[in-house]
Protein backbone atom coordinates (compact mmCIF):
# COMPACT_ATOMS: atom_id res chain seq x y z
CA UNK A 1 0.00 0.00 0.00
CA UNK A 2 2.56 2.53 0.64
CA UNK A 3 4.61 1.95 -2.46
CA UNK A 4 1.32 2.56 -4.59
CA UNK A 5 0.87 5.95 -2.30
CA UNK A 6 4.30 6.80 -3.22
CA UNK A 7 3.81 5.96 -6.71
CA UNK A 8 0.51 7.91 -6.92
CA UNK A 9 2.27 10.96 -5.48
CA UNK A 10 1.03 14.00 -8.04
CA UNK A 11 -2.17 12.71 -8.20
CA UNK A 12 -2.47 12.51 -4.21
CA UNK A 13 -0.44 16.06 -3.77
CA UNK A 14 -3.32 17.52 -6.23
CA UNK A 15 -6.10 15.92 -3.82
CA UNK A 16 -4.99 17.00 -1.11
CA UNK A 17 -4.63 20.36 -1.85
CA UNK A 18 -8.19 20.89 -2.30
CA UNK A 19 -8.48 19.42 0.94
CA UNK A 20 -6.79 21.19 2.81
CA UNK A 21 -7.50 24.60 0.85
CA UNK A 22 -11.55 23.32 1.76
CA UNK A 23 -9.95 22.49 5.18
CA UNK A 24 -8.91 25.80 5.69
CA UNK A 25 -11.84 27.70 4.52
CA UNK A 26 -14.12 25.79 5.91
CA UNK A 27 -15.98 26.80 9.55
CA UNK A 28 -15.00 26.20 12.68
CA UNK A 29 -12.09 24.07 11.09
CA UNK A 30 -11.26 27.18 9.73
CA UNK A 31 -10.52 28.81 13.55
CA UNK A 32 -6.97 29.18 15.23
CA UNK A 33 -8.16 27.41 17.63
CA UNK A 34 -7.63 24.34 15.87
CA UNK A 35 -3.85 23.45 15.36
CA UNK A 36 -2.27 23.40 11.91
CA UNK A 37 -1.53 20.09 12.65
CA UNK A 38 -5.04 18.69 12.89
CA UNK A 39 -5.90 20.31 10.03
CA UNK A 40 -2.32 19.23 7.85
CA UNK A 41 -3.77 15.52 9.36
CA UNK A 42 -7.30 15.72 8.63
CA UNK A 43 -6.55 16.73 4.78
CA UNK A 44 -4.43 14.28 4.54
CA UNK A 45 -6.98 11.39 5.48
CA UNK A 46 -9.31 12.71 3.57
CA UNK A 47 -6.66 13.01 0.42
CA UNK A 48 -6.19 9.04 1.18
CA UNK A 49 -9.44 8.25 1.46
CA UNK A 50 -10.61 10.22 -1.76
CA UNK A 51 -7.58 9.41 -4.13
CA UNK A 52 -8.77 6.03 -5.45
CA UNK A 53 -11.61 7.45 -7.23
CA UNK A 54 -9.26 9.98 -9.05
CA UNK A 55 -7.49 8.46 -12.49
CA UNK A 56 -5.14 10.14 -14.28
CA UNK A 57 -6.39 7.90 -17.31
CA UNK A 58 -9.85 9.29 -17.03
CA UNK A 59 -12.13 11.51 -15.73
CA UNK A 60 -11.38 15.57 -14.97
CA UNK A 61 -8.27 14.86 -13.97
CA UNK A 62 -7.02 12.72 -17.40
CA UNK A 63 -6.47 16.53 -18.50
CA UNK A 64 -3.48 16.66 -15.89
CA UNK A 65 -1.65 13.58 -17.23
CA UNK A 66 0.58 15.70 -19.35
CA UNK A 67 1.77 17.57 -16.40
CA UNK A 68 3.79 15.09 -15.32
CA UNK A 69 7.25 14.55 -16.26
CA UNK A 70 8.55 11.05 -17.66
CA UNK A 71 11.69 11.59 -14.83
CA UNK A 72 8.77 12.04 -12.11
CA UNK A 73 9.62 16.02 -11.55
CA UNK A 74 7.05 18.83 -11.42
CA UNK A 75 6.56 20.89 -14.93
CA UNK A 76 5.48 24.22 -14.05
CA UNK A 77 2.11 23.39 -15.27
CA UNK A 78 1.71 21.14 -12.57
CA UNK A 79 2.24 23.45 -10.12
CA UNK A 80 -0.50 26.08 -11.48
CA UNK A 81 -2.85 22.88 -11.48
CA UNK A 82 -2.26 22.63 -7.88
CA UNK A 83 -3.15 26.51 -7.39
CA UNK A 84 -6.18 25.56 -9.36
CA UNK A 85 -6.87 23.01 -6.65
CA UNK A 86 -6.81 25.06 -3.89
CA UNK A 87 -8.93 27.90 -5.62
CA UNK A 88 -11.62 24.53 -6.38
CA UNK A 89 -11.34 23.85 -2.15
CA UNK A 90 -11.42 27.35 -1.36
CA UNK A 91 -14.72 27.89 -3.83
CA UNK A 92 -16.50 25.20 -1.44
CA UNK A 93 -15.47 26.31 1.76
CA UNK A 94 -16.91 29.86 0.69
CA UNK A 95 -20.28 28.94 -0.21
CA UNK A 96 -20.41 26.90 3.29
CA UNK A 97 -19.30 29.89 5.04
CA UNK A 98 -22.50 31.89 3.20
CA UNK A 99 -24.67 29.45 4.71
CA UNK A 100 -23.37 30.26 7.65
CA UNK A 101 -23.20 34.05 7.35
CA UNK A 102 -27.19 33.88 6.79
CA UNK A 103 -27.50 32.54 10.35
CA UNK A 104 -24.98 35.12 12.00
CA UNK A 105 -26.74 38.14 9.50
CA UNK A 106 -30.62 37.06 10.86
CA UNK A 107 -29.28 37.75 14.40
CA UNK A 108 -27.57 40.90 12.88
CA UNK A 109 -31.25 41.98 11.60
CA UNK A 110 -33.26 42.20 14.85
CA UNK A 111 -30.27 42.86 17.70
CA UNK A 112 -30.49 46.30 17.69
CA UNK A 113 -33.98 46.49 17.98
CA UNK A 114 -33.55 44.29 21.22
CA UNK A 115 -31.63 46.92 22.57
CA UNK A 116 -28.39 45.07 22.10
CA UNK A 117 -27.02 47.70 19.35
CA UNK A 118 -23.28 48.25 21.77
CA UNK A 119 -23.19 44.72 22.68
CA UNK A 120 -20.53 43.04 20.45
CA UNK A 121 -18.54 39.96 20.68
CA UNK A 122 -15.33 38.49 19.32
CA UNK A 123 -15.96 35.27 16.51
CA UNK A 124 -13.14 33.23 16.88
CA UNK A 125 -14.51 31.14 14.14
CA UNK A 126 -14.69 34.16 11.58
CA UNK A 127 -12.36 36.33 13.52
CA UNK A 128 -14.60 39.97 13.57
CA UNK A 129 -16.77 41.56 15.57
CA UNK A 130 -20.28 40.03 15.71
CA UNK A 131 -23.10 41.20 17.81
CA UNK A 132 -24.31 39.34 20.58
CA UNK A 133 -27.66 37.36 18.73
CA UNK A 134 -25.68 37.02 15.82
CA UNK A 135 -23.28 34.98 17.49
CA UNK A 136 -25.75 33.33 19.25
CA UNK A 137 -27.75 32.37 15.94
CA UNK A 138 -23.82 31.32 14.91
CA UNK A 139 -23.47 28.95 17.21
CA UNK A 140 -26.83 26.98 16.90
CA UNK A 141 -25.91 26.31 13.40
CA UNK A 142 -22.43 25.42 13.92
CA UNK A 143 -24.45 22.86 16.64
CA UNK A 144 -26.94 21.53 13.63
CA UNK A 145 -23.76 21.30 11.74
CA UNK A 146 -22.01 18.98 13.97
CA UNK A 147 -25.15 17.00 15.69
CA UNK A 148 -26.52 16.09 12.17
CA UNK A 149 -23.24 14.85 11.03
CA UNK A 150 -23.53 17.58 7.93
CA UNK A 151 -19.31 17.52 7.53
CA UNK A 152 -20.11 13.60 6.07
CA UNK A 153 -22.71 15.28 3.69
CA UNK A 154 -20.16 17.69 2.46
CA UNK A 155 -17.68 15.07 2.22
CA UNK A 156 -19.54 12.84 0.57
CA UNK A 157 -21.21 15.22 -1.57
CA UNK A 158 -19.56 18.02 -2.32
CA UNK A 159 -15.70 17.46 -2.11
CA UNK A 160 -16.31 13.91 -3.53
CA UNK A 161 -18.56 14.56 -6.18
CA UNK A 162 -16.43 17.92 -7.00
CA UNK A 163 -13.08 14.94 -7.76
CA UNK A 164 -15.39 13.28 -10.03
CA UNK A 165 -16.73 16.12 -12.46
CA UNK A 166 -14.65 19.17 -11.97
CA UNK A 167 -11.08 20.37 -12.40
CA UNK A 168 -9.83 23.57 -12.61
CA UNK A 169 -10.46 24.28 -16.60
CA UNK A 170 -13.99 23.87 -15.75
CA UNK A 171 -13.65 26.68 -13.50
CA UNK A 172 -12.37 28.64 -16.71
CA UNK A 173 -14.51 27.36 -19.18
CA UNK A 174 -17.81 27.85 -17.23
CA UNK A 175 -16.88 31.39 -15.28
CA UNK A 176 -19.69 32.55 -15.80
CA UNK A 177 -21.91 30.18 -14.57
CA UNK A 178 -19.57 29.93 -10.91
CA UNK A 179 -19.97 33.84 -10.73
CA UNK A 180 -23.88 33.63 -11.45
CA UNK A 181 -24.11 31.17 -8.90
CA UNK A 182 -22.45 33.31 -6.35
CA UNK A 183 -24.26 36.07 -6.94
CA UNK A 184 -27.47 33.87 -6.41
CA UNK A 185 -25.90 32.54 -3.49
CA UNK A 186 -25.11 35.99 -1.59
CA UNK A 187 -28.98 37.08 -2.53
CA UNK A 188 -30.32 33.67 -1.09
CA UNK A 189 -28.12 34.92 2.39
CA UNK A 190 -29.99 37.78 2.41
CA UNK A 191 -33.17 36.37 1.82
CA UNK A 192 -32.68 33.57 4.36
CA UNK A 193 -31.59 35.58 7.04
CA UNK A 194 -34.94 37.84 6.40
CA UNK A 195 -36.90 34.59 6.67
CA UNK A 196 -35.33 33.86 10.03
CA UNK A 197 -35.36 37.10 11.53
CA UNK A 198 -38.78 38.50 10.22
CA UNK A 199 -40.81 36.77 13.37
CA UNK A 200 -38.63 38.72 16.08
CA UNK A 201 -38.63 41.74 13.83
CA UNK A 202 -42.36 41.84 13.14
CA UNK A 203 -42.73 41.48 16.75
CA UNK A 204 -39.86 43.68 17.83
CA UNK A 205 -41.60 46.70 15.04
CA UNK A 206 -44.89 46.17 17.00
CA UNK A 207 -43.94 46.40 20.21
CA UNK A 208 -42.03 49.86 19.20
CA UNK A 209 -45.18 51.48 17.69
CA UNK A 210 -46.78 50.72 20.98
CA UNK A 211 -44.44 52.18 22.24
CA UNK A 212 -44.67 55.07 20.12
CA UNK A 213 -48.27 55.54 20.41
CA UNK A 214 -48.33 55.30 24.60
CA UNK A 215 -45.92 58.10 24.76
CA UNK A 216 -47.91 60.38 22.61
CA UNK A 217 -50.96 58.94 24.90
CA UNK A 218 -49.42 59.89 28.47
CA UNK A 219 -46.46 61.69 27.78
CA UNK A 220 -45.60 61.39 31.47
CA UNK A 221 -44.79 57.93 31.10
CA UNK A 222 -40.77 56.73 31.17
CA UNK A 223 -40.57 54.61 28.02
CA UNK A 224 -37.57 54.39 28.03
CA UNK A 225 -36.92 52.94 31.27
CA UNK A 226 -39.50 50.58 30.63
CA UNK A 227 -39.49 49.71 26.89
CA UNK A 228 -36.06 48.03 26.63
CA UNK A 229 -37.19 46.00 29.28
CA UNK A 230 -39.88 44.89 27.80
CA UNK A 231 -38.40 44.28 24.16
CA UNK A 232 -35.82 41.98 25.58
CA UNK A 233 -38.08 39.63 27.34
CA UNK A 234 -40.31 39.49 24.73
CA UNK A 235 -37.42 38.54 22.31
CA UNK A 236 -35.92 36.40 24.83
CA UNK A 237 -39.32 34.68 24.98
CA UNK A 238 -39.90 34.45 21.18
CA UNK A 239 -35.96 32.82 20.77
CA UNK A 240 -37.11 29.61 23.08
CA UNK A 241 -40.93 29.49 21.84
CA UNK A 242 -39.46 29.47 18.05
CA UNK A 243 -35.94 27.43 18.71
CA UNK A 244 -37.13 23.95 17.83
CA UNK A 245 -38.21 25.53 14.34
CA UNK A 246 -35.20 27.50 14.32
CA UNK A 247 -32.99 24.12 14.80
CA UNK A 248 -35.25 22.44 11.90
CA UNK A 249 -34.58 25.69 9.21
CA UNK A 250 -31.28 25.55 9.89
CA UNK A 251 -30.64 22.00 9.03
CA UNK A 252 -33.10 22.30 6.13
CA UNK A 253 -31.00 25.39 4.99
CA UNK A 254 -27.95 23.23 5.15
CA UNK A 255 -29.55 20.19 2.83
CA UNK A 256 -30.82 22.73 0.50
CA UNK A 257 -27.25 24.64 0.07
CA UNK A 258 -25.48 21.23 -0.30
CA UNK A 259 -28.27 20.12 -3.03
CA UNK A 260 -27.23 23.50 -4.60
CA UNK A 261 -23.35 23.26 -4.33
CA UNK A 262 -23.85 19.30 -5.94
CA UNK A 263 -26.16 20.99 -8.66
CA UNK A 264 -23.26 23.47 -9.52
CA UNK A 265 -20.47 20.73 -10.16
CA UNK A 266 -22.88 18.96 -12.20
CA UNK A 267 -23.63 21.79 -14.33
CA UNK A 268 -20.17 23.14 -14.84
CA UNK A 269 -18.84 19.46 -15.75
CA UNK A 270 -15.42 18.05 -15.25
CA UNK A 271 -13.86 16.92 -18.92
CA UNK A 272 -11.80 19.87 -19.28
CA UNK A 273 -9.56 21.36 -21.91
Amino acid sequence: MFESVVASAPVILLVAVRCFALIRTLPLFSSRTVQRIAKVALAGYMAYAVYPLVSLKDGPYAAYASYFTSGGGFTQEYIFALIGEGLIGIMIGFFVTIIFAAFSTAGQFFSFQMGFSASQVYDSMSEVENPLMGEYFNFLAMLVFLQNHLFNEIFLKGLVSSFKVLNVFSLIDHSENLALFMMQSLTKLFGDALVIALPLMGTLFLINVCMGVLSKAAPTMNLMAEGFPILILTSFGLLVWLLPKFMELFADNFVTGFSLLEKLFLSLGGNGA
